[in-house]
């Protein structure tokens, strides 16, 4: 059997190296157009109004309303756009302006623990696409059998 060119193998090393900086170049920037690193937010659960309320803020677009998506225990409940005043989420340097609150009223829940997450909608290629971004952590939530409802903080896994 004839030994390798020398030559010809660091050509073929080259050739792999550039594909992979090439392949590597295009998920990142697929990764960005779909799932941009643009959208903050958070919410909580509501005790006294029975409802996940929170804000939602595109950082590429400060001055846009972000439509937001409410999941209760990965059951789609509800749509609609962040448009509530919510001064503090300007006053914290969020935004540009106080118009990025969400309320999602929740009534008649089955008592037990709920998870409720909200995401942020994005629209990628000239809303053609669709892709959601989870906006602050899950929001868990009890449901006593009397119909009360009690938020549960966790911290680092552990319940409180």
């Amino acid at each position: 059997m004839k030994n390798p060119s020398w030559k010809l193998v660091n050509i073929l090393i080259g050739k792999a190296i550039i594909e992979t900086l090439l392949v590597g170049a295009l998920a990142v920037g697929f990764y960005f157009t779909v799932f941009p690193p643009t959208f903050h937010g958070w919410g909580e659960a509501q005790i006294q109004s029975k409802s996940i309320v929170g804000w939602a803020v595109n950082n590429a677009s400060p001055w846009q309303r972000v439509e937001v998506q409410l999941f209760v225990d990965d059951k789609f409940i509800a749509a609609r756009t962040a448009e509530l005043s919510r001064p503090d989420v300007r006053n914290a340097g969020w935004s540009q302006d106080e118009w990025h609150g969400y309320s999602f009223p929740l009534n008649d829940f089955p008592p037990g623990i709920h998870f409720a997450k909200v995401y942020a909608v994005h629209k990628s290629g000239g809303g053609a696409r669709y892709t959601l971004q989870l906006l602050g952590d899950p929001i868990m939530f009890s449901v006593a059998e009397s119909g009360s409802w009690h938020q549960i903080v966790t911290t680092q896994g552990s319940e409180k």
